[in-house]
């Protein structure tokens, strides 16, 4: 069973009409926490979101087994081997984050740009490779690993601190209208991939593309304005790369995971072209 065969066919205008009351419940939540700080300084959006994300992970992953050809003992053995790796990862990450590991002054190890690149260094070709990784992605529906990233508009707390003056606005700028418009458009980009056309693959093949590079700019503004060996400016407030907790979860888990869940959704989205090649 293949992933289009379970998603369901809708019409494509209805790839636009959930931006419709999605804009104006983000804009609330921007201005939620540009109203009252505390909120994203306590830390509990970004664990919420990131726990949030985790279940789902762990759901969509479990049900896309259930419709594979696998054993219940290979289903069970490869859920239990992503999501025990992924939860140790975030545990580590949040705690390391906690105890000001990622101080550039804790180490002299760059402990935030490994946290950053490692996982998606090692992790990439895993998934990329995988032949069981294949056949979950072939039997997940293509919609679900891109409405997964609704959370990126959890990204707008970047945009807050900047109008606070607490991120320079080299940084927060670009980096937080990337993950708002990365967030906002997975929804229209979930729905047009549902409609099993060539078209809906392309535009989330676009939104991947579009992801990806929000995240290769945040990254390098990130890296150029933190206190380090690589910064080449020098802002008037502090940057990300500080290693202050909350921020700093933001670079050391959510960057990387999402990344692979890029890598992952091209990868199916390729998949399904080639099937629908081969039909022909």
């Amino acid at each position: 069973m293949t992933a289009e065969a379970v998603s369901p066919a809708v019409p494509l205008r209805d790839a636009w009409r959930g931006l419709l009351w999605f804009v104006p419940l983000t804009t609330l939540w921007l201005l939620l926490i540009y109203r009252w700080p505390a909120i994203p300084d306590s830390g509990v959006p970004t664990t919420f979101h990131q726990l949030a994300a985790h279940g789902l992970i762990a759901l969509g992953l479990w049900l896309g087994l259930e419709h594979t050809s696998l054993t219940p003992g290979q289903r069970r053995a490869t859920w239990l081997a992503i999501m025990i790796t992924d939860t140790l990862w975030f545990a580590v990450a949040w705690s390391a984050a906690i105890n000001g590991s990622f101080h550039p002054d804790a180490t002299s190890l760059p402990t935030l740009p490994l946290a950053i690149f490692l996982p998606v260094i090692i992790g990439a070709p895993l998934l990329l490779l995988s032949r069981r990784i294949g056949q979950v992605l072939d039997a997940t529906p293509a919609s679900w690993l891109v409405a997964l990233q609704l959370y990126r508009v959890f990204g707008s707390w970047a945009l807050a601190a900047w109008l606070h003056g607490a991120l320079p606005a080299v940084f927060a700028v670009p980096a937080g209208i990337g993950d708002v418009l990365t967030g906002l458009f997975a929804l229209p980009a979930a729905i047009a991939v549902a409609t099993s056309t060539a078209g809906g693959r392309r535009s989330a093949t676009l939104w991947n593309i579009l992801g990806l590079a929000d995240f290769a700019v945040a990254s390098t503004m990130g890296i150029i304005t933190s206190p380090g060996p690589w910064q080449l400016i020098v802002p008037d407030v502090l940057s990300v790369g500080a290693g202050n907790y909350p921020g700093v979860l933001t670079p050391a888990f959510v960057v990387p995971s999402s990344i692979l869940l890029h890598v992952l959704s091209l990868r199916q989205l390729r998949r399904l072209s080639r099937a629908d090649v081969e039909r022909r």
